[in-house]
């Protein structure tokens, strides 16, 4: 058995939290592990994690290999499988069984399931019993997993299901997501659960039900991995509903109760940590408040007096306050940053990168302070910058830093100062994660104004 965690996504629905270069997948919401670990470790438990893939857009790759690794640090490179371009899950998931079967070697009758990456899942050992028993029933058929309804959402697609055989209803059709009244009619009938856009089949059964109702996709998809990478940004960009499961007669569903949410709303993410009873945090203060929800990811105190039915959300650098019930406007907002070209769309002030992390402590027109974080046997890029000078200071563990024709070793409490113009580069060569405070100054602050001579992560530009 094999598992691919679909990853690609970018999670708009939850900014000011989740941002374009590091969205929702990655953010720790309800436990002291991310959402993408959360998948993995729930996956882990009925499959080898040798067999568990990923399949990323490229902005993300180092995202989740240095998550998963900090969970399972054997995790191979080969694991993680990376998009030419972001399309839609039918696409993504035709080129992972494309890899799957040319490079991994799989069985075309070996079951894989698809994953989605970051939703939640109250009650694991439910999930555990249904993955396991479906993963053994599939056989030929495109499986996917339906929860059973404990309300009439209308942000969920459904999935119409038929009479009960062994363990799995056969789909009689997928349901667009509904108003409430449509929503409500669903759930007193009884033969609907909602779509959790979990999907298992083999190798064999895709090829044919993709032949059959995408040929689009599938005259890429029989050619070998070179090909189908060259031309892959010319499939469609479409779901694996629309492209498969909606017109296909293989269809069966598993139906399982276990707490599943989506978290695709602050207001769902605000039902959660209420039913769990984690909304409480004393630093959270409610004075004649209700029916309001408070989440902080810098920890500071944070006071309400006299509102009721609010959401209020910090983060480092953003403050999102709306109504309770109409989460679904933060994609206006989301476009209004676009529209005006606010940054606060693309990075946090806690930016991650493939070596480790950066957090933006002061941003001024003149002058700038970071903490960097570099992670144990990481190493930055060989660059210069025209327009800014640093100065590096050492605040836990140890650095080696190329300053022009120099290669120094700094411990803590020591620093150094690079000119602009001059050829630098910052390693960490110990156990420990590496932090520095770098102080810039300069005309100009800016990310672009980087050139970079030598790089392990292939950012260097080619003439």
């Amino acid at each position: 058995m094999y598992s691919v965690i679909l990853c690609g996504g970018s999670g708009t629905r939850l900014w000011p939290l989740s941002r374009k270069n590091y969205p929702k997948q990655f953010l720790n919401l309800y436990s002291d592990h991310s959402l993408i670990q959360e998948t993995f470790l729930r996956i882990s438990k009925i499959i080898p994690k040798k067999n568990i893939y990923f399949i990323s857009n490229q902005e993300s790759y180092f995202n989740v290999l240095n998550q998963i690794r900090e969970i399972y640090p054997e995790l191979s490179e080969d694991q993680i499988i990376t998009e030419p371009t972001g399309l839609n899950t039918a696409p993504a998931i035709a080129y992972a069984m494309r890899y799957l079967k040319e490079k991994v070697k799989i069985r075309k009758d070996k079951q894989v399931i698809f994953l989605p990456s970051d939703h939640y899942i109250g009650n694991e050992k439910e999930y555990v019993k249904v993955i396991k028993s479906a993963m053994k029933e599939n056989k030929d058929y495109i499986g996917t997993i339906g929860i059973t309804p404990t309300a009439p959402e209308t942000g969920y697609g459904y999935i119409q299901k038929s009479r009960k055989k062994v363990s799995h209803f056969r789909v009689v059709e997928f349901k667009e997501k509904p108003n409430k009244k449509t929503a409500e009619k669903y759930i007193k009938s009884g033969k609907y659960v909602w779509n959790g856009g979990m999907y298992i089949f083999n190798f064999q059964t895709f090829e044919k039900e993709l032949k059959k109702h995408s040929p689009e996709i599938y005259e890429y998809f029989k050619e070998n991995l070179e090909t189908f990478t060259e031309k892959f940004n010319e499939l469609p960009s479409i779901s694996i509903d629309y492209a498969i499961s909606e017109k296909s007669k293989k269809v069966i569903v598993f139906e399982g109760d276990f707490g599943w949410s989506d978290i695709g709303s602050f207001d769902a993410l605000a039902d959660l940590m209420i039913q769990n009873g984690k909304d409480e945090n004393p630093k959270h203060i409610k004075i004649n408040s209700k029916n309001t929800f408070i989440h902080s990811k810098t920890g500071k105190l944070i006071t309400v007096t006299g509102v009721d039915n609010l959401i209020v959300v910090e983060s480092n650098d953003s403050i999102l306050i709306q109504k309770r019930g109409e989460s679904e406007k933060v994609k206006d907002v989301v476009e209004h940053l676009k529209d005006n070209g606010h940054k606060e769309i693309n990075d946090n002030m806690i930016v991650h990168r493939p070596w480790g992390k950066y957090e933006v402590l002061i941003d001024e027109d003149k002058n700038k302070v970071k903490k960097i974080t570099v992670y144990p046997g990481k190493i930055l890029s060989l660059q210069m910058h025209y327009h800014r000078a640093e100065h590096w200071v050492v605040i836990k563990g140890t650095a080696e830093v190329v300053n022009g024709d120099k290669t120094i070793i700094l411990s803590k409490d020591e620093g150094t100062f690079i000119p602009k113009l001059t050829r630098h580069r910052l390693a960490n060569p110990g156990k420990i994660d590496l932090e520095i405070i770098e102080v810039q100054s300069g005309s100009y602050l800016e990310e672009d104004d980087i050139i970079r001579f030598d790089d392990e992560y292939g950012r260097v530009e080619k003439k």
